[in-house]
């Protein structure tokens, strides 16, 4: 499971890059990681901005939800993201909860 790996990206605010097989848009994708936490089904979760890749929208960048059982070969770039993305709640507001870590 990638979580050490994200955990440790958002620490150090480095961009990951991750190949997600969670929905129809399967491949890579390239985010800025806020936060790892469980969503409302209960499962682990990254709370991204997705700067580019495979997307099943239209609109590439936003936020987005990975499931981590869905993530593999995460790469933390050298690139930095400098600090929380507007709407961003760090207490995972009413759609995460028990934060393992974030921004």
């Amino acid at each position: 499971m990638p979580q050490a790996t994200l955990c440790h990206a958002i620490a150090t605010q480095n961009i990951v890059r991750i190949y997600y097989t969670g929905d129809e848009a399967i491949g890579f994708r390239t985010v800025e990681p806020h936060m790892v936490a469980y969503n409302e089904a209960g499962n682990l979760s990254l709370s991204a901005w997705c700067l580019g890749g495979a997307s099943e929208t239209p609109e590439t960048q936003g936020w987005r939800e990975y499931l981590l059982s869905e993530i593999s070969n995460v790469t933390v770039l050298q690139h930095r993201f400098f600090g929380p993305r507007a709407g961003y709640q760090r207490d995972g507001g009413k759609k995460y909860h028990n934060v393992q870590c974030a921004v």
